[in-house]
């Protein structure tokens, strides 16, 4: 089989070195954990426990009761001090549950989950997408019985530039990356699995290949950003196109990040529930690498574990510098989605840039655009507040992958447009 080229997309520059060849390292205790009660997408959990409980690893501390929602469960054991409101790395201030950790922790050590089949354990683990997404895992692994997945694609390509939290994890946990992509395949009745990796990860590849066997295939695909977008990659390993305004399933497919279905096998295999991840910390740093955090970890806590920050500091990202969000301050936990913490220096980040810029119908972002937009022209109609036109024009098929503004020559905030003509049309949406 070999790989199809997407339209559009470009090459930045991945300045992975200087965390693709260290081994991750667990950070120590923090001091404090404070677990919002909105870490994906969809409704908020419920806190189940009361200030001055002490609560066990593992334990449940956040109820989900929406079908599109993910429980919450506390990483550390420790006490209950405080059910209070927290500012998220999105800017938004959620309920959120803060305990006081133990000084000594036994990693090893975790309230086992319960649940019956495969969908009910990985509801219960509270498993999001980890790439980013955040959407809840048990909610894909039950598509609409109209729309039959024979194919499971995961997802290792990791082209978001800076982040390598995946390429550790197919280095150094390859095995349970493939039995997770087995137990998703049985769990949807797909009779094929097939794990995308950008040809720049060429460690990688052996490993998931010697791993994987005859049970998956290991495709190699041309290093592109946004290669590992779901209908980029889809498109890249089978051929086949997303219609407009269609899930996956639309075309028999299914794709989980290869962090996901490692998480997926410890809850099916080891009852272990989602507490702690893989976050690429790197820039301006003095020790540069992948630490295992405790969700809910202050991203300042996070920096001391990696030495501080090193010179002056212009921006922290919370994520890569394509689609991250840019931190207010640092007092903000890592949520689920949490792949990377990115510090830069002056000059390293592109100007903000106050109102709207003349756009010179140059069309490189059209050229940009991997999904067939026309990205000026949404933002131009956005500028105006002219929803009906962003519509017309597609706006609520943005991946905002940020192709366009990085391209653009005269640092129009595309992206931004783009986002709030989606916000608006979506709230439009909901009164409807």
């Amino acid at each position: 089989m070999s790989p199809r080229r997407f339209r559009g997309g470009i090459h930045p520059p991945d300045h992975k070195n200087k965390t693709r060849g260290g081994s991750t390292a667990r950070i120590g205790v923090p001091e404090r954990v404070v677990l919002p009660m909105v870490q994906h997408l969809g409704a908020p959990c419920v806190p189940v426990v009361e200030t001055g409980e002490v609560v066990r690893r593992g334990q449940l501390v956040g109820r989900a009761e929406a079908m599109v929602s993910a429980p919450v469960h506390t990483p550390v054991d420790g006490t209950v001090t405080a059910l209070v409101e927290t500012l998220t790395i999105t800017g938004a201030r959620v309920k959120a549950i803060e305990i006081a950790p133990e000084a000594k922790q036994d990693w090893d050590r975790f309230v086992p989950l319960e649940g019956a089949d495969v969908v009910r354990t990985v509801r219960a683990a509270g498993i999001v997408g980890l790439g980013g997404a955040a959407f809840p895992s048990a909610v894909k692994l039950t598509p609409p019985q109209d729309m039959p997945i024979s194919t499971v694609i995961l997802n290792g390509c990791e082209c978001e530039p800076y982040l390598t939290c995946d390429h550790r994890t197919m280095l150094e946990r390859s095995g349970r990356v493939v039995a997770g992509g087995r137990i998703i395949a049985q769990a949807v009745g797909a009779t094929r699995v097939v794990i995308g990796i950008e040809a720049d990860k060429y460690d990688a590849v052996d490993t998931m290949r010697s791993a994987a066997g005859e049970s998956a295939e290991v495709l190699v695909l041309p290093a592109r950003y946004p290669q590992g977008a779901e209908k980029q990659l889809i498109r890249s390993v089978l051929g086949r196109e997303v219609p407009h305004g269609a899930l996956p399933a639309a075309v028999g497919v299914l794709v989980h990040n290869v962090s996901t279905a490692a998480a997926i096998a410890d809850a099916v295999e080891d009852r272990r529930p989602l507490m702690e991840r893989v976050v690429t910390v790197t820039g301006h740093v003095a020790h540069p690498g992948n630490y295992l955090v405790p969700i809910g970890t202050l991203v300042s806590d996070v920096l001391a574990a990696a030495g501080g920050t090193v010179g002056d500091v212009d921006r922290v990202i919370a994520g890569g510098p394509m689609t991250g969000m840019p931190l207010a301050g640092l007092d903000v936990p890592v949520v689920k989605a949490t792949g990377g913490i990115v510090v830069f220096a002056p000059g390293e980040t592109a100007p903000a840039v106050l109102g709207d810029q003349p756009c010179i119908r140059c069309a490189r972002c059209v050229g940009a655009c991997p999904m067939w937009l026309e990205p000026y022209a949404i933002g131009i109609y956005a500028n105006r507040r002219d929803w009906d036109v962003t519509e017309r024009y597609h706006a609520m098929d943005c991946i905002e992958c940020g192709c366009c503004s990085y391209v653009c020559p005269t640092n129009r905030p595309l992206v931004q447009l783009i986002r709030r003509a989606k916000h608006v049309l979506m709230e439009r949406g909901a009164k409807t």
